[in-house]
């Protein structure tokens, strides 16, 4: 069973459709939206159960170039 995360995303000024086309291509996430306020971007992640979701997150997400800072909301249950 997978494990369904919120991240918001904060770019870069200027790199936000660079660093949301990166993501595309990775093919990694189920949605992804840009928005105001503090953050770019918030993301909808599926991670497979078997995985870390720190470590998963890092290696799959964070070494995109001119991502600066993430905030990830954790699920638990569908109502």
């Amino acid at each position: 069973m997978s494990t369904c995360v919120f991240i918001q995303i904060r770019c870069k000024p200027g790199t936000t459709y660079k660093v949301a086309e990166e993501i595309a291509l990775r093919e990694i996430h189920s949605e992804l939206y840009s928005t105001s306020g503090e953050y770019d971007l918030l993301m909808k992640l599926y991670i497979p159960g078997d995985e870390d979701v720190g470590k998963y997150i890092n290696d799959h997400l964070l070494v995109i170039e001119n991502i600066e800072r993430s905030l990830t909301t954790m699920t638990f249950k569908v109502f």
